[in-house]
């Protein structure tokens, strides 16, 4: 294998594939990336074998080969040359690689023992806004579960919807404690309605992989979604991202959701961000619990919390409160979570007794999110 490429485009394929790289004992070579050179195109692979990433880059291959080498020590090493034309040759042991007066050897292992990544062909195709899908992963992936002893929980449940001729894709996600939903629109949604669960640490790969080209003006501004039996493969631009998917059945949690409430209130939500944070210092070590009061006649939202060793605190907010007079003792950092991941200025806080879920939702925008948090029962 013998090509030359450029600093950047050799930077961008290592920055995308040396993230995937995993320590496994039995397999060494998974510690490894993949160069690949056919015709006039790179093409890096790696794999931890539940998912693999493929990125190609533009570069002149003088020799079509392909050969493994470390990740992080050639993206390390790369990282640090001057911003020339790389020249790499392979044989059968090592890799050389020349930048301008830097040249060094980097030893490798021979591509026959490199896992076969599969090709998946897309029984299921849709079209999803990069920006929305973002967002929306910004907005969920938080809530997921972190035990094993559920694994449908550690994924984000993908519904596709077709709604008065429209695709729309909702992603939830729900550790049992909280629960998030927001809702997107997707393009070339067939008729058909299907759902899937995405293993959490998937869809962040995929977040790592958008924010590496957020600057970059010439891809597109969709990404590919194609599903394929057990397997989910994203693509974006010269990036494809292959993983399996979780079989499990993903709970229907809509139950849980209530629909009539008791208490209602509107919230500016920095003010409401600030109280929760100042009654936080407060609240109980490992229980993490803060009390909200909400007077419809005072048109007022106390936050407090009191701590038998540091003290207490209370501080009250303006809010727009109808219905009756109530309180609930909340998780402080669930409650932030769901207030950080709501981009709009106000928000709506609606609750039914201290002992149901609820539910918070942005307001005054289009933007398709609810958060449910769990009450503290005292």
């Amino acid at each position: 294998m013998k090509l030359s490429l450029t600093r950047d485009n050799l930077h961008q394929g290592l920055s995308i594939t040396s993230h995937l790289m995993t320590k496994n004992v039995n397999l060494p070579i998974l510690q490894n990336v993949l160069v690949k050179a056919d015709g006039g195109t790179i093409r890096f692979t790696a794999t931890n074998l539940e998912m693999a990433v493929n990125c190609t880059i533009r570069g002149k291959v003088d020799e079509p080969g392909e050969y493994t080498i470390p990740s992080k020590l050639f993206f390390d090493y790369v990282s640090l040359l001057p911003n020339e034309t790389i020249h790499l040759h392979s044989n059968d042991q090592t890799v050389n690689v020349e930048c301008g007066t830097y040249k060094t050897k980097i030893n490798g292992l021979a591509s026959s023992e490199f896992p076969l990544v599969p090709h998946v062909q897309g029984e299921l195709s849709v079209q999803i806004p990069v920006e929305d899908f973002k967002h929306a992963l910004s907005q969920v992936l938080f809530a997921v579960a972190t035990n094993e002893s559920r694994p449908e929980l550690t994924g984000v449940a993908f519904q596709f919807t077709s709604h008065g001729g429209e695709g729309r894709l909702i992603l939830a996600s729900t550790d049992s404690y909280r629960l998030a939903e927001a809702t997107i629109p997707v393009m070339n949604l067939a008729s058909e309605e299907f759902s899937l669960v995405v293993p959490a640490k998937t869809l962040s790969e995929v977040s790592r992989v958008l924010s590496v080209f957020r600057d970059d003006v010439e891809l597109p501004s969709t990404l590919t979604l194609n599903v394929s039996g057990s397997q989910v493969v994203f693509i974006y631009g010269p990036v494809e991202l292959i993983s399996r998917t979780i079989d499990e059945q993903y709970p229907d949690y809509r139950q849980i959701i209530p629909t009539q409430f008791r208490t209602q209130a509107i919230i500016d939500r920095d003010d409401f961000i600030k109280a929760v944070k100042t009654a936080s210092l407060f609240s109980k070590t490992g229980l993490f619990d803060v009390n909200l009061g909400f007077d419809p006649e005072q048109k007022e939202l106390s936050v407090s919390a009191t701590d038998a060793t540091r003290g207490q605190n209370q501080s009250q907010c303006h809010a727009d409160v109808s219905g009756q007079t109530n309180t609930v003792t909340v998780n402080y950092r669930y409650l932030l979570d769901g207030l950080q991941a709501i981009t709009s200025e106000q928000v709506i806080f609606e609750m039914i007794d201290p002992s149901n879920p609820c539910l918070l939702t942005p307001k005054g925008t289009t933007e398709g999110y609810r958060y449910i948090v769990m009450p503290i029962k005292q």
